[in-house]
């Protein structure tokens, strides 16, 4: 049976996006939901097919695919869906990406979802390339995807070589949506969010009216785990 590539509206649905992120709870990852995972289409270890084989196993209700740079990995994984279209309970997957930036002159990775993949304003970012001079501009980035209809959130805010508090007030100043806030620093086995960095990111969401997002930031052969 021959499927069609074509992405369909509803990968793109971000009034359901943000209904599942207004209730991200402790438990909600890594078994639910999981909002930051990549695939050998960048720096992961899995196929998009074995990535979407896991998420079925494991029973997660939606998740997105992050690759750097690219969304071909998300393409795969969709045609993969398109394909079990028999089975009953199927992951909602959302359109995804990593992009680098440069926010308060550091290094920052800023996450999109839902967005629509075939807008021309994402072209430069999707090259499987860090981008670089003033398209590396935190500014730009996020307004780009917001063009092309994203919701825009802060990757693991903790992890920077400048205050979280610093960066999400930055990132607020520039539209931003969300911030990752259940996240496991230190790759602890099993998956655990970190319990200071959460809620101190738990409150910057409140703060600012922020989303909060969870993730594995899968980069190995499970999704339970960030390697």
């Amino acid at each position: 049976m021959v499927v069609s590539a074509t992405i369909p509206p509803l990968a793109q649905d971000t009034l359901a996006l943000k209904a599942v992120w207004a209730n991200i709870g402790y438990d909600s990852c890594p078994h639910h939901y999981n909002f930051h995972l990549h695939t050998h289409c960048s720096d992961g270890q899995m196929s998009p097919q074995d990535l979407m084989r896991q998420a079925l196993d494991i029973g997660l209700k939606g998740l997105a695919i992050t690759d750097h740079h690219s969304i071909e990995g998300y393409r795969q994984a969709q045609i993969w869906l398109e394909n079990q279209h028999l089975k009953s309970s199927l992951p909602h997957l959302w359109t995804g990406v990593e992009i680098t930036a440069n926010l308060l002159e550091t290094e920052v990775h800023i996450l999109g979802y839902g967005f629509d993949p075939t807008h021309t304003v994402l072209t430069p970012y999707l090259q499987r390339a860090k981008p670089e001079g003033d398209l590396a501009l935190a500014s730009r980035v996020i307004n780009s995807l917001q063009q092309a209809g994203a919701l825009v959130v802060l990757a693991h805010p903790f992890r920077y070589h400048r205050p979280a508090a610093d960066l999400v007030a930055a990132a607020v100043e520039l539209g931003i949506d969300g911030i990752e806030a259940f996240y496991a620093y230190g790759n602890p086995k099993p998956w655990l969010p970190s319990q200071l960095e959460t809620e101190q990111a738990l409150a910057l969401s409140r703060q600012y009216q922020l989303f909060a997002t969870c993730s594995t930031d899968s980069h190995g052969k499970s999704l339970l785990q960030r390697i």
